[in-house]
C-alpha cells in the first residue's frame, strides 16, 4: 500500500463520527485544569447529583416493592384471597362448597372457619383477640403459620382442644406451650337474666411469629369443631377463605370459582377490602419517584450550565479545530461526549451504590440501629418486623433509562452552540 493510500484510510478513520479524534479531545476537556477549576466542581456536582439520584431512586423504589409484596404476603397470605359468605340460609355445608372449589384450577386451598372476638386473660395480662377456628389439617396448609411455628406443635391440633397463639401475643400474656389461657367471648349461653359471658380456659399447643405485628399481637387458632360451639356456631362455618396462586388476576378466578359454589353466596376478595390500604401505597411510590427524579433533573441542568461555561472557555480551541478541518459535527460530537460522559458513568456508579445499599438494606439498618442507639423501624407502626427491600428490574431499567436519557439530553444545547460557533469571530481579538 503506498504512503498515500495509507494517509487516505488514517483520513477516512478521523473523519468518521465518534472517531478516536474526538474522544480525545473530549476526554483531555474533562481533566481538571488551573484555569478550569470552576468548570470542574460543576462537572463534579453534576457526576454526585446522578450518583446520589439514582442510588437513591433504586434504593427507594426497591423499599417501597419490598413493603407491598411483604405486607400483601402477610396480609393476604393469613387473611386468604377471597372470602364465601353464606346468604339466605346457614354455611352448613361448607365441607362440600370447600371440596368444590378447592378442586378449581388455580385455587391451592378453600378452608371453612368460624370467627369471632374475644378477650383473652392470665394471671399475667388480658389482651383483645381474633380468635378463629380452622380444622388441623387446613391450618398446616396456611401459608402464614404452618412454617411459623416458634414453639410447639400443630400435632393433633384438633384432638387436643389446644390453641395457636401469636408471639407477641404470648409474650403480653406470658404465655409458654403448655400453659393455659382463659378465652372470654362476649356471647354466651342464653338465660332468663339475658346473655352471659362464655369463659373456658384452653392450653397453649403453639406459638407461631409471623412477623408482622398486627397479626403477632392478635390471632388465636383453635380447633374448628371447639369454635363452633365455643361461639354458638354448631354445624355451621362464617365463611370460607380461597387462596388462589396469582392473586393479581382475582376477576378471572371469580369466573372460575362462582359455578362450583352451587349455593347462593357473597364473594368478596383481597382488593376489596384493602384497596385502599395498597392505592396509598401505590400513590407513594410514585410520589417517591417524581421527587428523587428531580435530584436528577437538577445534576442535568448542572451538565448543561457546566458545558456552556466549557464552551465559553474553549472558544479559541473550538476555532483552532475549525480551521483544522474538523466539521461541526466532529465538534458537537466532542462536546456530546464530554458531557454524556458525566451522565453514563454517574449512572452506572448509582446503579452499583444502589444495588449494593438495596441489597444490604437491613444490615444497615441494624449497624445504624447500633450506632445510635434508637430504634429507626418500629415493627409496631410499621406492621413488618423488619425494613424489606425488594429490587424489580423493571424498576431499576426504568430508573437508569430515565437518567441516561436526561444526562444526554442535556448535552445536546451546549454541544449544538460549541458546532454553531464562528472561527472568525473567536479568533479576532485572540
Amino acid at each position: 500500500m503506498t504512503a498515500a493510500a495509507v494517509d487516505t484510510a488514517a483520513a477516512k478513520r478521523a473523519a468518521r463520527p465518534f472517531a478516536p479524534f474526538e474522544w480525545m479531545v473530549a476526554f483531555r476537556y474533562l481533566r481538571a485544569r488551573n484555569a478550569q477549576k470552576s468548570i470542574s466542581v460543576i462537572a463534579g456536582f453534576s457526576f454526585l447529583g446522578i450518583v446520589l439520584g439514582v442510588a437513591a431512586l433504586i434504593v427507594v423504589m426497591s423499599v417501597m416493592n419490598g413493603f407491598r409484596h411483604d405486607l400483601m404476603e402477610k396480609m393476604i397470605g393469613l387473611n386468604g384471597h377471597m372470602f364465601l359468605q353464606g346468604i339466605e340460609t346457614p354455611l352448613t355445608d361448607y365441607d362440600a362448597v370447600a371440596e368444590r372449589v378447592g378442586k378449581v384450577p388455580g385455587v391451592t386451598l378453600a378452608l371453612p372457619l368460624v370467627e369471632g372476638q374475644a378477650f383473652a386473660t392470665t394471671q399475667y395480662g388480658s389482651a383483645g383477640a381474633l380468635v378463629r377456628g380452622v380444622k388441623g389439617q387446613d391450618l398446616e396448609r396456611l401459608p402464614g403459620v404452618a412454617g411459623h411455628i416458634t414453639q410447639g406443635s400443630l400435632d393433633g391440633f384438633d384432638r387436643g382442644q389446644g390453641l395457636a397463639v401469636g408471639a407477641k401475643l404470648a409474650e403480653r400474656l406470658g404465655l409458654r406451650v403448655g400453659d393455659n389461657v382463659t378465652i372470654i367471648a362476649p356471647h354466651g349461653a342464653e338465660t332468663p337474666f339475658g346473655v352471659t359471658p362464655r369463659m373456658k380456659a384452653y392450653p397453649v399447643a403453639a406459638i407461631f411469629q409471623i412477623g408482622m405485628s398486627t397479626f403477632d399481637n392478635t390471632f388465636i387458632f383453635m380447633p374448628l369443631a371447639e369454635a363452633q360451639t365455643f361461639f354458638n356456631e354448631e354445624g355451621q362455618a362464617n365463611v370460607i377463605e380461597v387462596y388462589v396462586q396469582n392473586p393479581d388476576d382475582m376477576d378471572a378466578m371469580r369466573r372460575r370459582i362462582e359455578p362450583a359454589q352451587q349455593r347462593p353466596m357473597i364473594d368478596t376478595d383481597w382488593r376489596q377490602l384493602n384497596r385502599s390500604f395498597f392505592d396509598v401505597l401505590a400513590v407513594e411510590s410514585n410520589v417517591m419517584f417524581a421527587i428523587l427524579a428531580l435530584i436528577m433533573l437538577v445534576a442535568a441542568l448542572n451538565i448543561i450550565s457546566g458545558l456552556i461555561m466549557l464552551v465559553q472557555d474553549k472558544g479559541r480551541a473550538i476555532a483552532v479545530l475549525r480551521t483544522m478541518g474538523a466539521t461541526r459535527g466532529a465538534v458537537m460530537r466532542i462536546f456530546l461526549i464530554t458531557g454524556a460522559t458525566i451522565g453514563v458513568v454517574g449512572t452506572f456508579v448509582g446503579l452499583i451504590l444502589g444495588l449494593l445499599v438495596a441489597y444490604n438494606v437491613e444490615p444497615i439498618r441494624r449497624f445504624l440501629m447500633w450506632m445510635t442507639g434508637q430504634n429507626l423501624f418500629p415493627s409496631e407502626f410499621y406492621f413488618l418486623s423488619q425494613l424489606p427491600s425488594r429490587v424489580e428490574p423493571t424498576d431499576v431499567a426504568a430508573v437508569v433509562g430515565l437518567a441516561l436519557a436526561l444526562s444526554i439530553a442535556a448535552t445536546i444545547y451546549p454541544s449544538w452552540r460549541a458546532a454553531k460557533l464562528d472561527p472568525v469571530e473567536a479568533l479576532r481579538y485572540e
